[in-house]
């Protein structure tokens, strides 16, 4: 079992509540990751199913928990052969902090009837950089159980030097060898930096809504990001996210809506 297996587990105490303890090493400067949340909630759900892959997942991000523990509630809606719909509540004390609806079902490793290629090109991973280590006092511990690579362009407002366009592109894999698997893809569609960073924006970006869908199981070795945005309006903006494995295949995709970061 790795770090993040430990950190994402969910024991069962009946079949509608499982006990999980958030792990502050996911951080973002005080809030956690949401890719952890959802894949601390995965877990859970996945355990209670009777099929083995969550392949669609709509989260709602009602406020931020704390690191520590946290209970995740289990509503069973629909189950059949093909797939299963599980209303997944993440709650601490009496409150609800994330509500999500998840389907699952299980993915045959087959190659796929048609694709279409990745929305942009990545430079040789050898090419890209990564980005500086936090401050101590920044409270960023999430960098440290990640490894990414970014296309350079892309972290341009790193030397107040942005694009003028909502983008991020990186490889990513996790900082203690490992897999990736569908609990690690919930991590990644969250991986990047806010894509309106390139546009011009700072500070902290909190999301309202994120879905994400497992396209396929992936394979061994770096995944490659690439993420894009369509409109930044009245404080909101959105983002897009395509996760491609190393043998070239479509296995995640997610669009969350945000609010654009203040300070």
């Amino acid at each position: 079992m790795t770090k993040f297996d430990e950190a994402t587990q969910a024991i069962r105490v009946d079949e509608s509540t499982y006990d999980v303890c958030l792990d502050p090493g996911y951080s973002i400067g005080g809030p956690l990751n949401g890719g952890y949340l959802m894949a601390v909630i995965l877990r859970a759900v996945v355990d209670a199913s009777p099929h083995e892959h969550p392949v669609t997942t709509s989260a709602q991000f009602l406020r931020a928990p704390q690191a520590g523990p946290a209970r995740v509630r289990l509503e069973q809606i629909k189950t059949g052969r093909t797939a299963t719909m599980t209303r997944a509540t993440l709650i601490q004390g009496d409150t609800s902090f994330i509500e999500t609806l998840v389907t699952t079902a299980t993915l045959a490793e087959v190659a796929p009837d048609w694709t279409d290629g990745p929305s942009a090109a990545m430079p040789p991973v050898e090419d890209c950089v990564k980005l500086p280590d936090p401050k101590p006092e920044s409270n960023m511990t999430f960098n440290a159980q990640i490894d990414m690579a970014f296309d350079p362009p892309t972290i341009g407002w790193l030397d107040g030097n942005p694009t003028g366009r909502p983008e991020g592109r990186a490889y990513f894999r996790m900082a203690e060898p490992q897999d990736p698997d569908p609990y690690v893809l919930a991590l990644a569609v969250d991986a990047l930096p806010p894509v309106v960073f390139s546009a011009g924006a700072r500070g902290w970006a909190p999301t309202v809504d994120l879905t994400w869908h497992l396209r396929a199981l992936p394979a061994p070795g770096w995944l490659t990001l690439l993420g894009s945005g369509r409109m930044i309006s009245d404080g909101w903006f959105d983002e897009e996210v395509e996760v491609w494995d190393s043998a070239g295949r479509l296995v995640a995709q997610s669009r969350q809506l945000a609010r654009v970061g203040r300070g």
